[in-house]
């Protein structure tokens, strides 16, 4: 899935979590850890496959369920412990949906051949076309087909979804970076 597919997919599930049990729509600074949590794995693993060759694959270290074993505990008593639950969980959903929608079609179809990413290193992972970075893949591999298509229906809807919230999260970089300039307002 492209990044607009995974940040689309996070926020809609986020948004229809926080409307279940908070009766409203997310705030800043979770909407924030949705959009980086949505975009996490490919942040870490696509440069360290692509840029610097450390990883066999674009979806292996931080795609791996054995990872998220880790990370996902660990986020969650970390920001519980600093009183930023919701912040921690928007990541989590980000994450954890990042690797589901990451899944090919044909494992709805019961193929899981495409799913040995959550394995990683357990599985030995299928070769991967060589990639000179996400520009080059962006320029050289994208084509507009039907699932091409559906991501950016997705995006479309969450974009107008986000929106119509009020844009949670978008002043978040101003904010931080006005209080870093003037530390007594």
């Amino acid at each position: 899935m492209w990044p607009w597919g995974h940040f689309a997919v996070a926020y809609l599930l986020y948004t229809a979590y926080t409307y279940r049990t908070l009766d409203r729509p997310p705030r800043a600074l979770p909407a924030v850890a949705v959009a980086v949590g949505s975009q996490f794995p490919d942040l870490i693993d696509k440069p360290l496959a692509w840029s610097f060759g450390v990883l066999p694959g674009g979806r292996t270290f931080t795609h791996s369920l054995f990872v998220a074993a880790l990370l996902v505990p660990a986020v969650y008593t970390v920001t519980t412990r600093l009183g930023r639950r919701q912040i921690g969980l928007a990541f989590l959903v980000g994450h954890l949906s990042h690797l589901v929608a990451d899944l090919p079609l044909s494992a709805l179809r019961g193929d899981v051949s495409g799913a040995a990413y959550l394995l990683w290193p357990a599985v030995e992972q299928p070769s991967e076309t060589s990639v000179d970075g996400i520009i080059d893949a962006i320029l050289h591999y994208y084509s507009m087909g039907p699932y091409e298509t559906f991501q950016f229906g997705l995006f479309a809807a969450a974009v107008l979804l986000w929106i119509r919230h009020g844009m949670p999260g978008l002043r978040v970089p101003y904010t931080v970076l006005e209080h870093r300039l003037n530390p007594r307002h």
